[in-house]
């Protein structure tokens, strides 16, 4: 079988898995109070069903990324919304809606138009340990800045987990190849143990982060999840690796239309599952003063024009006659 087709497969795959470890995160963090720490989550059954998808999700990545480069790779990472959305649907006990069928063609169809641009070739090139020090620098700068406090946590913790993720699967191709390549070279070093280091560590990272920014929900943090985790990988892999978009001019328009297509796919299903009450999410708290008031039945007296207490009620008027 073609290394192609073979990395698209066990991207596929990969993300259906993801999706799952997504909807089972959302569902437990629904369930989780907000001031809840790691070590409480450690020992719930549902915390470790999300780690174990999402282990299962990131085996079958590493794999993927050993046939295929990042920029064929990452992008079929959005599927993993596309698979979230029948899920989410039927964990909710609800169908599909319009405009999420509309952002799943889009998304598709803006995947189909990345994957003809994307380079075909296994990938070769590596990291050097500057490069990965340099990287590792970089990212947990953007992520402690994305990580104050202000406006819209959920989106942005949302971003930092895409983007730690993003640079985990570049750091894990590097490993990959350099643990595969077969020129002789030392399969233990300094390099690849510090790579490993930060792969375990961004990959973590990126699943506390994402377990947060789904406590307000599912649809909007998975969508910035999704798209900031290609944008992350590929930037790395076109800038670092030496990967490229095959084909001339035309191709590069059709990469900006197919992303212009994907993101409007992403923007579509994140509203659509912003206005689905999520099936995780905790009943909201009624409003005070916003109660319905209590029928009694049989009573001809409202409740407001009890009189007050320690006044007598007047005597019922009695018919002459």
């Amino acid at each position: 079988m073609n290394a192609t087709l073979i990395a698209v497969a066990l991207s596929l795959v990969s993300a259906g898995a993801y999706a799952a470890a997504a909807v089972a995160q959302s569902r437990l963090a629904g369930r989780t109070d907000p001031s809840t720490g790691v070590l409480r989550l450690l020992g719930r059954g549902a915390w470790w069903s999300a780690v174990g998808l999402n282990a299962g999700g990131a085996l079958l990545h590493v794999a993927a990324l050993n046939f295929g480069p990042l920029t064929l790779v990452q992008p079929l990472g959005a599927l993993t919304l596309v698979v979230a959305v029948p899920l989410g649907a039927r964990a909710a006990g609800r169908r599909v809606g319009r405009t999420e069928w509309c952002g799943t063609a889009l998304t598709l169809l803006g995947l189909g138009a990345l994957l003809l641009t994307a380079g075909g070739s296994a990938p070769h090139e590596t990291l050097s340990l500057p490069e990965a020090l340099g990287v590792g620098a970089a990212t947990m700068a953007v992520v402690a800045g994305l990580g104050r406090p202000g406006a819209r946590p959920g989106l942005r913790h949302a971003a930092a987990s895409g983007i730690t993720s993003g640079v985990a699967s570049a750091l894990t191709q590097t490993l990959t190849v350099a643990v595969t390549d077969h020129s002789g070279g030392p399969l233990f070093s300094w390099r690849l143990l510090t790579v490993a280091l930060l792969v375990s560590a961004f990959a973590m990272g990126g699943l506390l982060l994402s377990q947060t920014a789904y406590r307000g929900g599912l649809g909007a943090p998975l969508a910035v999840v999704t798209l900031a985790n290609p944008v992350a990988a590929a930037a790395i892999g076109l800038a670092l690796l030496g990967e490229r978009l095959q084909g001339g001019p035309v191709s590069l328009v059709l990469a900006l239309l197919g992303t212009a297509a994907a993101v409007r796919g992403v923007v579509l299903l994140s509203r659509a599952q912003a206005r689905n009450t999520d099936p995780a999410a905790p009943p909201e708290a009624p409003v005070p003063g916003d109660q319905v008031p209590r029928v009694v039945i049989g009573s001809p007296r409202r409740a407001d024009t009890a009189p007050p207490a320690g006044v007598p009620e007047p005597l019922p008027a009695h018919a002459s006659g």
